[in-house]
This record gives structure tokens, sequence and C-alpha cells, in this order.
């Protein structure tokens, strides 16, 4: 029998053994967090931060800097983590409000993450990302069921970590042959969440944190002091309600829908509806009159003709969409600087169009007919599997990533690709037009191999033999 097995049979014995000396109810309750770090689970999350954790950190003291202070942030991460899953073991299961309350510590690291992403662009922008965006995998925690809107724990943590991968492979692909810290430092942070955390999650906790049954009760956090002018709370009477719970991953705190100035239509119609009908309004006199004016006349002067001409034209970009037509056709157009766009309600029947998009990442979570990039620029798109073709136009930098399948893969009057293809990929037919500088990266033979770059043609030889021209791309030598 395998030696793990035993160790997890003799402390579960053990603690049964606890359990009846003390006369207890057979619920287990943790008195104190001493009792709770000893339990196999804790040890078991201290062992994965030793093995896996600690092969980050030491990949990010050989590099320093902001990799560094990146990872003593996912370090302060897991720490909170721990401490919460400790915690769990004392707490009753909390209600909506109170769990927000208890989610607050990890809730306020993750933030400070995100913040690193802001601001000016750094020269280790896609270690900071990877960092930030790999620590939303932690809410797995925040998981009450299947009602709660979020994917089962296990799954949770493997979707949050396509995100991130997508700047973990661009880290893979400059630093391959410039520095091997750095591409140490990508690949220790996939394996602390794949296997690592993913991993613990399915031996400990499958479907979410177990909470006592007779721990203590989660309260909320204190409510404001009242104003001198505001009435006291008379003993005996019921207690004010709660405010309403803020989201985990949100800095935001929320309002109330009426304390909110109102925004839009609803400001115009309100302004309308409080004046009169013709106030502001001035009386036309006769001198006023066009027909009576003697500085207008017909003719268009030439230089007021030329300042006409001159003027910028009006933006045709209309308001940033993502919604889904007429239940066939994902929308996708005029996003800016949106990093976190996902399609994950997708089905095979249905095909997705972007349009107009600027810096932004789009990531598709399902199988789909068709995927269309449309005049985009510096856009990232993942996916996973398309039935029929996968097609960039007229775009410029655009990095596409394929976890899937792709039979078709179409880049139109583009310049600047880069197409990172998996396995089940490998043998899709790519067709080119018009297009510059297109690289396609496929994975290495081993798990640990790099990815290999190649640099598909943009340049032709035509020669006529034989009645007919034969065409060959340019290769360049270095002799």
């Amino acid at each position: 029998m395998d030696e793990k097995l035993i160790q997890r049979l003799e402390a579960a014995v053990s603690r049964l053994e606890a359990i009846s000396v003390r006369g207890g109810s057979g619920v287990e309750s943790f008195g104190d967090g001493a009792d709770a770090a000893s339990d196999p689970s804790i040890k078991a999350y201290d062992d994965l931060m030793s093995q896996y954790l600690g092969r980050v950190s030491a990949a990010a003291e050989k590099i320093g800097g902001q990799v560094l202070d990146a990872t003593k942030i996912v370090e302060q991460a897991f720490s909170a983590q721990k401490e919460l899953l400790v915690k769990v073991k004392q707490t009753q299961k909390p209600d909506l409000v109170g769990l927000a309350e208890f989610l607050k510590p990890l809730n306020e690291v993750i933030m400070k993450a995100n913040a690193m992403t802001e601001g000016r662009r750094s020269d280790f922008f896609n270690h900071l990302k990877s960092a930030a965006d790999s620590l939303t995998a932690l809410a797995w925690i925040a998981y009450t069921g299947k009602d709660c809107g979020m994917s089962m724990p296990i799954a949770h943590v493997e979707e949050s970590w396509q995100m991130a991968e997508f700047y973990s492979n661009k880290i893979l692909v400059e630093y391959r042959s410039k520095d091997p810290n750095h591409v140490e430092w990508a690949r220790a942070l996939k394996e602390l969440y794949l296997p690592g955390l993913r991993d613990y999650v399915k031996s400990h906790y499958p479907l979410g944190p177990v909470w006592s049954a007779t721990g203590k009760t989660m309260t909320s956090a204190p409510a404001k002091a009242p104003s001198p002018t505001a009435p006291a709370h008379k003993p005996g009477a019921p207690a004010p309600p709660p405010p309403p719970p803020s989201s985990l991953f949100s800095s935001e705190s929320s309002q109330a829908s009426s304390s909110r100035p109102k925004e839009g239509m609803a400001a115009v119609f309100q302004e309308i509806s409080s004046k009169p009908v013709t106030a502001g309004l001035r009386k036309v006199t006769g001198d006023m009159k066009t027909k009576n004016r003697a500085d207008r006349s017909g003719v268009v002067a030439a230089g007021e003709k030329e300042s006409r001409t001159s003027s910028p034209s009006f933006s045709k970009a209309g308001p940033p969409k993502l919604e889904l037509q007429m239940g066939r056709k994902w929308v996708v157009e005029n996003q800016i600087g949106r990093k976190n766009l996902v399609i994950d309600d997708c089905d095979a029947k249905q095909s997705v169009y972007v349009f107009g998009c600027k810096d932004s990442v789009l990531q598709i979570q399902g199988k789909v007919n068709n995927i269309t990039i449309d005049k985009c620029t510096k856009m990232g798109v993942v996916f996973k599997d398309v039935v029929a073709a996968f097609e960039i136009v007229n775009c410029n930098g655009v990095e596409a990533q394929c976890q899937g399948s792709a039979p078709t893969i179409s880049v139109d009057n583009t310049g600047g690709c880069q197409l990172y293809l998996s396995q089940d990929s490998l043998g899709a037919s790519i067709t080119t037009a018009k297009s510059s500088e297109i690289n396609v990266l496929v994975p290495g033979a081993g798990p640990d191999s790099d990815w290999a770059e190649h640099a598909l043609p943009q340049q032709f030889v035509h020669t006529y033999k034989d009645g007919h021209f034969e065409t060959t791309p340019v290769s360049h030598s270095g002799g």
C-alpha cells in the first residue's frame, strides 16, 4: 500500500480517537490554530509551498527587480490562503457578507499584484501579468456550491492558469536564448499551479472548502459609528440590515443606486423636466436674420473652404461590444486596453467576430465554428477548438494561441503575426496572403523542451521553366 495513504489513514484514526476521548459529537472542531495547523491538508499545503513556490522564489532571486517583487506578492497570496484554510476549520460556513469579509486578506494581496501591471508599461510586463493573472486561481476557496457562479475548484484552477499562460509563453519565447533564469521562472510558475495547486485541491478540497460545523460564526466588518444627528439604536430593537456584499476581486465599494448621480439620458430628462420649456431662449430680432446680415453671402471664400476640408473627420468607432447576436454569432468590437475579455458560454454552431480592438486579450473557452479577427492592433487571442477556420484579416501585431485543434488558419493583409500551435493543431493548413512578419511557434519534442519558432516566407522567386512558372521562397544565407 502506498506510504502516503497509510500516513493519511493513521492521521484519520488518531483524530477519531481524540474526538472519542473528548466525548465529542463525532464532528471535528479545531479549538486553536495549532490543532488546525497539524491537519494533513495544512501540512500538504506547506509541502506545496516549499516544493513548488520555493522553486519560483529561487529563480526570482537570481533575476531580482520587479520580477522578485511580483514573486514576493505571490508568496504573500499563498501564505494568506494558508491562513484562510486554517480558519476554515475553525469557522462555520458564513453568508455572502461574511464570506466577503473572510476573504478580504487574500483579496487585498491580489489587488496589490494587479496594481503592479497598471500605469507605465514595464520591461517585465509579461512577468507581472503572469503573476497577477495566475493568482485568480486561489479564488477556488470562494466556491460554495454549484449555484455560486464559479466552476468547480479543480476546473477553476485550470481555467485561471490559461490566461496567465498567454503571457508565460511570451517569456519562454523572449528569453529562451537570452537568460535561462527567466525561462526557469516561467516554468516554475506554471508547475506551481499545474500540477501543484490543482493536485492539492483535487486531493483535499475537490468540492470546495469544508467548513466547521461547530466552530465560531463569521461576523461582518463593524459598521461605522453613527453620526450625532442619527437616532441611536434602541436595546431590544432589531439590528439594521448588513451592507450588501462586495465582489471578491473588486476594489470598488458597493453603493446604493439611489445615491449615485444619474447618468446618460436619465440625467438629460431630469434636467429638461426641471426647467421651463422656453428657459434660456433669446428673441430673434430683424437684424439677426440671415437675409438681413451683410456679413453673409453665397460665395464661399477659398480660405474657409480649405479650413473645412482640412478639419479632421469624425471617428466612426462605435461603443465597445461583447455580445451574442441571434444566438449564432459572438461580436467583440471596439475593445481598447481590455486584457480580460472572456467568452465561455459557446458551442460548435457559433462563430466569433472580433473587429476594431486594440491592445486587448480575448480568451475563448470552448469549441466554436469559426473565428475572424478583423482590423485589430496589438490583439491577443487564446482559443481551444475551431471546427472550420481561424482567420486574421487587416490586422497589425496579432498574437494567437491555439490550445486545441484548428484545421485551417488564414492570415490576409496583416503585418506582424505570432501563431502558437498545440500538438493537436500541428496538422493545420496555414494560408497567407499580402502579409509579413509571420512566425509560427510549435511545442518541442519533450514536455520541458523550448518552443520552436519558424518564420513563414514573405518573398518568393518565380522562374519560367518548361512552359510554366515555378515559385520558390527566397532563402537568405549568412555566407
